[in-house]
């Protein structure tokens, strides 16, 4: 039987129950979870977090994309590394909206993933 875990966001299902999320979607919502939380955010974990959506008013230049992409790719491998692969990476800021585009391999299942994941400076 497949192991599933709690869906993110926290949401009752259609049974009335904690929604859940296969494997596979559980780590694309770990990813999105560390993509878009800023440093300090997490009592607990105060240096968990990318803090990208910081950069959406910040000027949109190649060495910003480039330490951008180090840097998340450094935060998924210290935080997620026993679960993902980074395959490929790359981080757009376009108006008020980061995009990042991530290639990666789910290490538990072996499928290989492309998504997309945005967040927004508007409130």
């Amino acid at each position: 039987m497949p192991v599933s875990e709690i869906a993110f966001p926290y949401r009752i299902d259609q049974r009335g129950r904690t929604a859940q999320a296969g494997h596979d979607e559980h780590v694309r919502d770990l990813i999105e979870q560390l993509l878009f939380t800023n440093p300090g955010e997490r009592v607990m974990r105060p240096d968990f977090g990318c803090g990208l959506l910081d950069a959406v008013f910040a000027p949109n230049r190649p060495e910003l994309a480039t330490t951008l992409e180090l840097s998340v790719h450094a935060s998924i491998e210290r935080w997620l590394g026993d679960l993902v692969g980074v395959e490929s990476l790359e981080i757009v800021s376009d108006d008020e909206v980061v995009r990042v585009r991530l290639r990666y391999l789910v290490r538990a299942t072996g499928s290989h993933r492309d998504d997309v994941f945005e967040g927004s400076g508007a409130a």
